[in-house]
């Protein structure tokens, strides 16, 4: 579902990024392929360095379709960014990609928080995110944060994925029913 980034996946991957439904929210952008081919060259050394992580989401055919990626790591945390091709849209790769970028953050990786930007008038990004029960919207608790995010202009809302809420999350899913109904009880 996912893999580490490598150069030969730049062309499918920009043509999937030109899209206009999918480019205007695309943190890396690049004009042209050579463009994507120098910035993923860029990525993959900043990885190396710890700056950041970036994996390639692919389709159940192994075919690149999208990024996923945590930027700006500071202190064992950082911004969450991904996309996919519009022809991958509603289909139901976005979760199953996040929930093993996720699970690599913060369990191989040592991460303890992944942080979300999302624009204020994205009403579906910001109704997807309050849906998660390992997401808190962090505009109060994360306040600094929050105003530097909007330093130019109210434009973000911060939400926050903590390692302790999505391992209890986790652990939820795991449970069989029987052990649900004898914590209900």
């Amino acid at each position: 579902m996912i893999k580490k980034r490598e150069l030969h996946e730049c062309h499918e991957l920009y043509d999937l990024m030109a899209h206009p439904d999918v480019f205007p929210f695309v943190r890396q952008k690049a004009y042209s392929y050579d463009e994507l081919l120098f910035l993923t060259k860029q990525t993959i050394e900043a990885e190396e360095r710890g700056e950041l992580i970036s994996r390639t989401i692919l389709d159940e055919w192994g075919n690149p379709i999208g990024t996923i990626n945590l930027f700006d790591i500071q202190e064992n945390a950082g911004f969450l960014g991904t996309w996919l091709g519009k022809p991958f849209h509603g289909k139901g790769y976005n979760q199953p990609a996040k929930d093993a970028f996720f699970s690599e953050l913060f369990f191989e990786l040592g991460m303890e928080t992944i942080f979300m930007r999302i624009r204020k008038v994205n009403t579906r990004s910001q109704k997807a995110a309050e849906k998660l029960p390992y997401v808190v919207k962090a505009n109060e608790s994360r306040k600094s944060l929050y105003d530097q995010l909007n330093a130019q202009e109210d434009v973000y809302d911060l939400y926050e994925i903590p390692k302790d809420l999505y391992t209890l999350y986790l652990y939820q899913l795991q449970q069989s029913p029987e052990e649900e109904q004898a914590l209900e009880a």
